[in-house]
């Protein structure tokens, strides 16, 4: 998800991109975007310090290019994500009728 977010000078519209990151690899993350499911590998340095996996971003992008060092943990949307994926989780549980599948 993109959208405009306030930042820089008075009334100024800065692009944000929210982004996930799938894994840690060394020292590397391999994030993943919202809108396109492109991904990309950044350094552990440049991001915010102590990321983990499911970690969600609000990383600014004022001339189109994400800015890492500025990037954003995104609590709520990382809360909202996990509830998501539980209800879903519960809704399948309900329609399982147990037992062993028979071909």
């Amino acid at each position: 998800m993109t959208g405009p977010e306030e930042g820089g000078g008075a009334g100024e519209h800065v692009t944000t991109r929210m982004w996930v990151i799938d894994r840690v690899e060394g020292m590397a993350a391999v994030l993943v975007a919202d809108d396109d499911r492109s991904m990309v590998d950044v350094l552990l340095s440049h991001l915010p310090a102590r990321v983990a996996e499911g970690t969600v971003l609000r990383v600014p992008q004022p001339d189109g290019e994400p800015h890492w060092h500025a990037a954003r943990v995104d609590e709520e949307a990382r809360q909202a994500r996990l509830d998501e994926a539980e209800t879903a989780l519960d809704r399948l549980r309900r329609r399982d009728p147990g037992g062993d599948i028979k071909l």
